[in-house]
């Protein structure tokens, strides 16, 4: 079964614009490292995720203590809490044989390279949206650039040229 790990900046932007329940898209264990819920604490997004968890779509990881010095060795000086708990996911679940094992939802592109580099697949709240398009036909393409539009307004901002890539995804 794929786990997929989200990080405290997907949590934060799909979180400000209420959109947190895409992740059940996903084929999988949605996990959220418990350091990431706890640095959740900006609103609409704390809210968001607490009705996230109150449901079925996504458990609190907090079993991971035996992987989080190897994750810390990963990222020396880079060490930011909540990425440490990410990678620690990802080492913990990862299957050399099998990419589809752990997958990693973040922007953090220090997170992103090193979960890419032990063996995980990795996708942006972004991603989130256009897999949400394209798996789920109750996410018109109209609504998905909404989203992604108001994602891209809250914080999380895109170049023009990402941003078109996103919009065009979504319209293939």
């Amino acid at each position: 079964m794929t786990r997929i790990y989200v990080g405290p900046t997907a949590v934060y932007s799909l979180g400000q614009v209420g959109e947190l329940s895409l992740l059940s898209s996903f084929d999988g264990d949605v996990v959220i490292p418990e350091p990431v819920v706890a640095e959740s604490t900006v609103e609409p997004t704390a809210t968001n995720l607490d009705d996230l968890l109150d449901g079925d779509d996504a458990t609190v990881a907090t079993d991971h203590a035996d992987h989080v010095e190897r994750a810390q060795s990963l990222l020396g000086e880079k060490d930011v809490g909540s990425a440490t708990a990410v990678l620690a996911g990802v080492l913990a679940h990862r299957d050399p044989d099998d990419r589809s094992a752990v997958a990693v939802v973040s922007e953090d592109r220090t997170v992103r390279r090193m979960a890419r580099g032990l063996g995980a697949e990795v996708t942006s709240s972004f991603g989130v949206v256009v897999r949400a398009t394209l798996e789920d036909k109750y996410l018109s393409q109209s609504q998905a650039k909404r989203i992604v539009r108001r994602i891209d307004q809250h914080g999380m901002h895109l170049t023009g040229e990402l941003r078109e890539r996103a919009v065009g995804e979504i319209s293939e």
